[in-house]
């Protein structure tokens, strides 16, 4: 070492250390400063934009395309579905569906024989008194209702129908405890007349799954269902979905992962998907 000449050391209290930090960090935070103004004037690229499905110009719940190939893919699932109710004739099916309200189609189902059988003709529930026929019905649930519904149709039916079930929409609503549902029921599977869609809980919550309908009211479903669904279909199409939604989309917890309708279906509470979800499809 050449005589006279100390090497430079560090300050004892280490400021020399955090000046020289210091000064490091504002040449890197004004360099990346310089970076930055740089990309930020340079052109930018154009990249395409990625748009939802939901607020896709291409995206319509109601294009004729869709409805089309959900219904060629319940065609394939259910393609000779029946009524679910167990009848003989068309007084049997009036009974049964006053029966299915608010209550399933395998309790009614397992009433119905022994019922028909107890009151084989539509003048014998004429002849009975409500409170008679509210201990066969017990157990379908709201039986005294039930029961006056029943005798009050069958009454009507015999007096003014000469005991033939009519096969007109305005005269069916005429019969107590007969409302829209019943009545699209009895017409279009047992006469064969396409005058309505049939909305019981399944029709009504699918139909809002699948974005089919965005009401709530059954009236106003049925209505828009009847504005997409091609009429020829009316009937099966009830019955295709009232057997979809017992076997595959239930209410509370859809087997979305075994269900041939997934990759169409965006609703909001699904429990498995590949397509995004619309918070207002439920």
């Amino acid at each position: 070492m050449v005589r006279g000449v100390v090497p430079r050391q560090p300050a004892k209290s280490g400021r020399q250390d955090r000046v020289r930090t210091a000064a490091a960090g504002t040449r890197r935070a004004v360099e990346g400063t310089r970076v930055r103004s740089k990309i930020t004037k340079a052109p930018a690229v154009a990249s395409p934009a990625k748009k939802s499905v939901s607020g896709s110009a291409r995206y319509n719940p109601l294009s004729p395309e869709r409805v089309a190939e959900i219904l060629k893919r319940l065609n394939q699932l259910y393609p000779d579905v029946t009524c679910a109710l167990h009848h003989n004739n068309a007084w049997e099916l009036v009974v049964a569906t006053i029966l299915s309200a608010q209550c399933t189609d395998v309790r009614v189902n397992m009433v119905t024989p022994g019922l028909f059988q107890k009151y084989p003709t539509v003048q014998h529930f004429a002849a009975l008194k409500p409170e008679e026929l509210e201990p066969d019905i017990r157990s379908t649930g709201f039986f005294r209702n039930k029961a006056k519904s029943i005798v009050g149709a069958a009454k009507k039916v015999v007096e003014e129908f000469g005991g033939q079930v009519p096969d007109e929409m305005d005269k069916l609503l005429s019969l107590p405890g007969v409302a829209r549902k019943t009545a699209n029921v009895v017409l279009g599977s047992w006469f064969g007349k396409n005058e309505g869609v049939v909305v019981d809980t399944h029709v009504h919550r699918i139909s809002r799954r699948l974005e089919l309908t965005k009401n709530d009211d059954p009236r106003t479903i049925e209505q828009d269902l009847m504005k997409v669904i091609p009429r020829d279909r009316w009937t099966l199409f009830s019955h295709q979905i009232i057997w979809h939604g017992r076997k595959t989309c239930i209410a509370r917890k859809p087997k979305c992962a075994e269900c041939s309708l997934e990759n169409l279906c965006h609703a909001g509470d699904k429990t498995w998907s590949t397509v995004e979800m619309h918070k207002a499809a439920h």
